[in-house]
């Protein structure tokens, strides 16, 4: 394993972390901002979102974009 896979690795539960914590953000300001929320339709949106986000950032590093960043 070289060493950019170890560091990686050595982070992945805080990476996986933080992206459930943008999640769970965005469902208590959704709550906040509309009490009696459907929950889960708001779940599958912002999921859908960060989806379109990972989605766009995929493409980036497709296009070369992150070779020297």
């Amino acid at each position: 394993m070289n060493p950019v896979e170890q560091d990686i690795l050595s982070r992945k539960e805080e990476i996986t972390s933080e992206v459930n914590g943008v999640f769970k953000l965005n469902m208590k300001i959704t709550n906040w901002d509309v009490p009696e929320a459907d929950d889960a339709f708001a779940s599958k949106m912002i999921i859908d979102i960060m989806q379109e986000a990972l989605d766009s950032l995929k493409a980036k590093l497709d296009a070369g974009e992150f070779k020297d960043y």
